[in-house]
């Protein structure tokens, strides 16, 4: 049986958040996770100043500020255009030493906290492996059962410490026995990423539509990028708008003169939004992080930003104990 002083159960970032942590305290990890490389969908698209200077911590600042875009805040609208108000997020660095707002494309970050990962001799990422379950002996330790994706080999890898970070369907959150409450928020709502080099002249932040019968939101993520959201109504499916002739009616209040040809669609999705609870966070040698433990309505990237809070608040500690400290 192979052993490792930590095993973190999902290469997503806040596993790889936290293994690279607890690699700078010195501290051996070995990551697993179910896919090669990146997942290749955009997902989150913003991070708050606090999250950035996590990302320093991380060693990767730098490098995030030079493929992201600073945003101007967020504005309540009513579905005619007209601003009920805006809550400013000013591009000078604010209290937590970084800019306020700050937008992206998901699988570029997450390739940047991967290459600074692979700098780390005390953390090794294994990929298309899948966790079938996990056991502690006692207060001596964990067991994880796997799978390799690849040869289907059935391995066994002992660990001190284990962190759930398998996000919202967690096969760790299961055996240690821990349950969701639903906080009882439930929508449906559609993605929709679009590049285009026309000029929207939009207001350089992040548009929240109050609307009771659909509300709505649109974001400049990058230089081409645009991120809209609309709410689903109860008869809609995503293929209700299954073409970009029908999304275009939906995008129109923001398009001005540009024509649907000027418009690349990168994808649509829908997504149930939730907010749940796991009832603990740990079980002994085990912790859940990220959406493992708690499930936020990705309502300006807080789904994102809470994970890496995790990662911060746990591996510091985890280390020390770690130490003996």
């Amino acid at each position: 049986m192979n052993r490792s002083p930590v095993v973190v159960i999902g290469g997503g970032p806040t596993g790889i958040a936290a293994a690279t942590l607890l690699g700078h305290e010195g501290v051996e990890v070995l990551v697993l996770d179910r896919w090669a490389g990146v997942f290749p969908q955009p997902r989150a698209v913003h991070l708050d100043a606090e999250v950035m200077r996590i990302l320093g911590r991380i060693g990767i600042a730098e490098e995030f500020a030079a493929i992201s875009r600073q945003a101007k805040g967020l504005r309540l609208q009513r579905p005619d255009g007209q601003v009920l108000a805006v809550f400013e997020r000013a591009a000078k660095l604010g209290r937590d030493g970084y800019p306020e707002a700050n937008m992206f494309d998901q699988p570029v970050l997450e390739q940047l906290l991967r290459d600074n990962l692979a700098e780390l001799p005390s953390v090794q990422l294994r990929g298309r492996v899948e966790v079938n379950s996990i056991a502690q002996t006692g207060d001596q330790g964990v067991v994880v059962e796997l799978s390799d994706l690849v040869t289907g080999q059935k391995e066994s890898i002992s660990a001190a410490y284990v962190l759930g970070c398998d996000g919202a369907n967690s096969v760790v959150r299961d055996n240690i026995g821990a349950h969701m409450t639903d906080l009882r928020f439930e929508q449906r709502w559609l993605v929709v990423d679009i590049d285009t080099d026309a000029e929207l002249g939009q207001w350089e932040g992040v548009h929240q539509v109050c609307d009771s019968r659909r509300a709505a939101t649109y974001m400049q993520v990058g230089r081409r990028r645009h991120r809209w959201e609309f709410q689903l109504l109860e008869h809609e499916t995503q293929d209700t708008y299954g073409s970009l002739a029908l999304l275009y009616q939906l995008m129109k209040p923001w398009l001005g003169h540009v024509e649907p040809e000027d418009l690349d669609l990168v994808r649509i999705a829908s997504y149930t939004f939730k907010a749940r609870l796991a009832d603990r966070w740990r079980d002994r040698r085990v912790f859940l992080l990220g959406d493992a433990a708690h499930l936020t309505p990705p309502f300006v990237g807080q789904g994102l930003c809470a994970g890496l809070r995790d990662a911060a608040n746990l591996s510091w500690k985890l280390a020390a104990v770690m130490r003996g400290d």
